[in-house]
């Protein structure tokens, strides 16, 4: 019997996306492992995440510090490792989000715990099937360590409901900070009234075939009236023309999307790996043997010049008659 510690990433007052995913993991394996889910806040701002968390767990943590401000895995890695252990934990988990994949392989090291990586399902217990070979094959595996420690895709797990009660809220000190020569120097941040691109049910993304970034404003249009995230392949945002943080694929994020939009994206391996899992996908694209053609529902072979400009029109229209 063990308790399953779910560390849960937190924007203002409420919950992120990426943390219901991690809390329905949460679930099921509290449920193999005969426990309860602990959700973990950390940061500036933790005890007034608080609140939203206990609708979802049994029990939240919180633990607040004016320099747990920014996140560093070498000031939140030891409170984790820490307080699994005053909290009998059997596994700690994290969204396989930038965050998660960089806190818990930290965590794992302080605690000598094994490690399940970007996993998909839980088989029971401590078996876990995860993606390789860019998502082209499947591997099922156990880890025998005492202590787990597990990152989750957010896209194979659907978000947690609430659980209907409200958990109980109790805070943790920090401890002893040591960010061991660390320090966040500066903090480039985006604001978009777009969705996070993780948890968008529409996606419009477009390849190094959309030439530069200017043209990536129409692909913004039409992400727009749709109401949808904005993605790109590794090519198009290694050559400058819209943000990293949009990135799409085995070394971006990891998409799936009722809709997924695919314009001048060849659909390199590497690409697929991170959207192949939408619900539909559509791809625009002038070469007729381009390998998203493969995983596409629907496929468009002309440019895309002449493409959106026609598809931003006719949803006009539609969208003018509602």
């Amino acid at each position: 019997m063990g308790n399953i510690l779910a560390f849960c990433e937190f924007d203002g007052g409420a919950l992120r996306a990426s943390a219901l995913s991690n809390l329905s993991f949460a679930r099921q394996a509290a449920s193999a492992h005969g426990g309860e889910v602990i959700a973990l806040l950390i940061g500036v701002g933790a005890a007034a995440a608080g609140p939203a968390a206990a609708a979802y767990a049994a029990k939240v943590v919180t633990v607040e510090h004016g320099d747990l401000g920014h996140y560093l895995a070498e000031t939140y890695a030891p409170i984790v490792a820490r307080l699994a252990g005053e909290h009998g934990a059997a596994i700690v988990c994290a969204t396989a989000t930038s965050v998660g994949k960089d806190l818990l392989p930290r965590v794992a090291a302080l605690l000598d715990a094994g490690m399940a990586s970007d996993i998909s399902k839980l088989e029971g217990g401590n078996r876990f099937t995860r993606p390789i070979l860019a998502g082209n094959a499947y591997s099922t595996v156990e880890v025998s360590t005492p202590v787990v420690c597990v990152t989750v895709r957010q896209s194979e797990f659907a978000p947690a409901e609430p659980t209907g009660s409200t958990g109980s809220v109790s805070s943790a000190d920090a401890g002893a900070i040591d960010a061991k020569g660390a320090r966040i120097d500066r903090v480039d941040s985006q604001k978009s009234d777009r969705p996070e691109l993780t948890s968008a049910k529409v996606v419009v993304a477009g390849g190094r075939g959309m030439g530069n970034g200017e043209n990536f404003k129409q692909l913004e249009a039409l992400a727009d009236l749709l109401g949808a995230a904005m993605g790109a392949s590794r090519a198009a945002t290694d050559a400058g023309m819209v943000p990293a943080d949009w990135q799409v694929g085995q070394t971006g994020k990891i998409v799936a999307p009722n809709l997924y939009f695919a314009v001048a994206i060849s659909g390199a391996i590497q690409h697929l790996a991170g959207m192949k899992g939408s619900k539909t996908i559509v791809a625009i694209n002038k070469d007729p043997e381009a390998p998203i053609f493969q995983v596409a529902d629907y496929g468009v072979v002309t440019t895309w010049e002449k493409a959106v400009p026609e598809l931003i029109e006719e949803i006009k229209k539609v969208k003018a008659t509602r």
